[in-house]
């Protein structure tokens, strides 16, 4: 028999970097199916040029850094791709994609010395530097295509993308109107510019994108981004500290806020099936390297974001504030694992 000699702790599982990446992308498949059926295939078309332009923009750096293009095996460029295309509104131009992919291999990954050694969440370094650069484009969300005005197929979508009309004429800010003429980005975006101009949360949500106080066709993407989060879970590729914490975190904040000032701000139950909250709790904040590697520094750092989110969101100039919270705790980090990692035995506090 053949017995191998190894340092503590000696019950670990062993995943190649290649297999969780995998893991983590087949996860968002629920997620992404979902989307599509509300948003149209425009969803699929932004996941594969994000996917596609990251892994071009990884195979250069590489290249100029002299290291083998193997290591393109190890999926972190596509699994950074496809949840910035994930993010991506549907009917973004061709280039958002392109350029937001781009700048988060090569600026926000492969600068600080590549896998591993990255600060901040690649993909949400790429997606920042996007909605700053080119808000119009990235606020450019539709309602769910089934209450859209006007009928949009697939081949429209891809010429919307491509081109800004349709095959009929039809331009990006003719789809974004709503069967009740409003004209929407997401339910948050909704809330937060009905309380600015002084309409009542009462009849915010009378808008055809509502329905049960919840946001048609976000909800049921948050669900499915839940379900594959889960998965995630179960497989524990991921822990529960971040996404349980943050979630329940944000919720009981929002909770809190709404019962002091109902009608101010909206409500927790679609704070929290809305925008990018799901996705967030189990696929961004849960990234192993930007996030924090001790049991406390992970619920510290996940109730932090939640915290920025919600102070974002309510008060900030962003109705979707994931990204920007997440840089920010990227940031507190290091501080965060220096005084949550564990002492060794025998430490004698000096």
């Amino acid at each position: 028999m053949n017995f191998r000699v190894s340092s503590s702790p000696h019950n670990r599982t062993q995943r190649k970097t290649s297999d969780v990446m995998l893991a983590v992308s087949l996860a968002c498949i629920p997620g992404i199916l979902t989307q599509v059926w509300f948003f149209g295939i425009g969803v699929l078309v932004q996941i594969a040029l994000a996917i596609a332009a990251a892994i071009c923009a990884e195979a250069i750096c590489l290249r100029q850094r002299n290291r083998s293009l193997t290591q393109l095996k190890d999926n972190t460029a596509l699994l950074t791709g496809l949840l910035l295309g994930i993010c991506l509104p549907p009917l973004a131009p061709w280039w958002v994609a392109i350029i937001g992919a781009a700048f988060a291999i090569i600026i926000a990954k492969q600068i600080y010395g590549g896998l591993g050694q990255n600060l901040f969440n690649p993909a949400m370094a790429g997606y920042v530097v996007l909605l700053v650069s080119f808000p119009v484009a990235m606020t450019l969300w539709l309602p769910p295509v089934n209450l859209i005005e006007y009928e949009l197929s697939a081949w429209d979508m891809i010429l919307v993308i491509f081109t800004g009309y349709s095959d009929q004429g039809y331009s990006l800010a003719q789809f974004r109107t709503s069967l009740d003429g409003f004209t929407m980005a997401t339910p948050l975006d909704a809330i937060k510019t009905g309380l600015s101009n002084q309409q009542t949360y009462q009849e915010i949500i009378q808008q055809s994108i509502f329905s049960n106080d919840l946001g048609i066709g976000w909800m049921q993407v948050n669900l499915a981004y839940l379900l594959g989060g889960l998965w995630l879970l179960q497989r524990k590729i991921i822990n529960w500290h971040i996404p349980l914490t943050f979630i329940v975190t944000l919720f009981l904040l929002c909770l809190f806020s709404y019962l002091a000032a109902p009608g101010s701000i909206a409500g927790p139950w679609i704070q929290i099936t809305s925008g990018a909250t799901m996705f967030a709790a189990f696929f961004i904040l849960t990234d192993p390297v930007s996030a924090s590697t001790t049991a406390k520094g992970r619920i510290l750092y996940a109730a932090l974001i939640a915290f920025l989110v919600f102070i974002i969101r309510n008060w900030g100039g962003y109705p979707e504030a994931v990204a920007f919270a997440v840089l920010l705790a990227n940031m507190c980090v290091p501080l965060i694992d220096y005084y949550t990692k564990p002492r060794t035995y025998g430490h004698v506090k000096g």
